[in-house]
């Protein structure tokens, strides 16, 4: 019995109306223009599950207008991703079910699934509650999080920011980071962050006394050596190394103001076997200021 390949080949976005929602089309829309793949806009949407008791204005009546207004989300998107693409392949599907589950079954076949990070309706405290960090640690794909810069920008503006540690993880967001770097012509910000010596087996034993020196040397070839081979591949990429002694989360938030993206992996080394999500990641979906990518292996 054989297996058909799963095709991945169009870029999600999920939309609720709200104006991060639009920002998240507008991203989205870019990256399937560029990648020359199709967009598929999706609503998730409990409106058909609702049971409404009848009384002066009837439940039929109330149901029918709660079901036009994804029409209206959906059209909203379209026109939006057609206004800067007017050639671009667009689909759409209102789906009914909460956010969460829906957008993990799109992940399955779509190259990227890109939202806003906060919405109306079914996206509302998406960073804060349990559909963020679902999608997040068990998309079968990249999942872009759109967020507004807020802040003025900083010295790795207008590139694409990548969290770089060795690890598996690691080298799927440097592989992201150095083609959407490549596609939209701007520079790589390659940051690494240690504190102290990183176990990268179960049961390493790591040493008590260290010299910060030879440390700082070995870090540094681990994080030229996890890089050289994506620059050869990606020469028209310029990239900038950015060594750090400090916690990679903040590390990686503090140079995100102004930066096209920030790419972490979902966890990272030296990172507890069980979990999906690490801490660096997590860190930057709450708050970098720019749009952030999380990428498994």
């Amino acid at each position: 019995m054989s297996t058909q390949p799963v095709v991945t080949d169009h870029v999600v976005v999920g939309v609720d109306g709200s104006e991060l929602a639009l920002a998240a089309v507008d991203w989205a829309a870019d990256a399937a223009a560029l990648r020359g793949r199709p967009l598929r806009i999706v609503h998730a949407s409990i409106w058909p599950q609702m049971r409404l008791p009848d009384g002066p204005v009837h439940a039929s009546e109330i149901l029918a207008g709660l079901r036009a207004q994804p029409e209206e989300f959906v059209a909203a998107a379209v026109a939006r991703a057609r206004a800067g693409h007017p050639d671009l392949s667009v689909t759409t599907e209102i789906i009914e079910g909460a956010p969460g589950p829906v957008l993990l079954r799109e992940s399955r076949t779509a190259a990227m699934v890109v939202l806003g990070h906060r919405g109306l309706g079914g996206f509302t405290g998406l960073l804060v509650g349990s559909v963020g960090v679902q999608l997040a640690a068990h998309a079968a794909c990249p999942v872009v999080v759109v967020r507004p810069h807020t802040l003025p920008p900083g010295p790795a503006a207008g590139t694409v920011v990548v969290g770089v540690d060795g690890s598996e993880e690691s080298n799927a967001a440097v592989e992201f980071a150095f083609t959407e770097a490549s596609l939209n012509g701007v520079g790589l910000t390659a940051v690494h962050a240690y504190r102290f010596p990183q176990s990268t087996e179960p049961g390493d034993m790591l040493p008590l006394v260290y010299d910060a020196d030879i440390l700082a040397e070995e870090e540094l070839r681990m994080f030229t050596e996890s890089l050289s081979g994506w620059q050869e591949r990606f020469p028209d990429v310029k990239v900038h190394h950015h060594q750090v002694r400090a916690r990679a989360g903040k590390a990686l938030v503090e140079a995100s103001p102004g930066a096209h993206l920030l790419v972490v992996g979902s966890r990272g080394r030296g990172g507890f076997t069980g979990l999906l999500l690490g801490s660096v990641s997590q860190a930057a979906l709450h708050h970098a200021d720019c749009p952030v990518a999380v990428v498994r292996s």
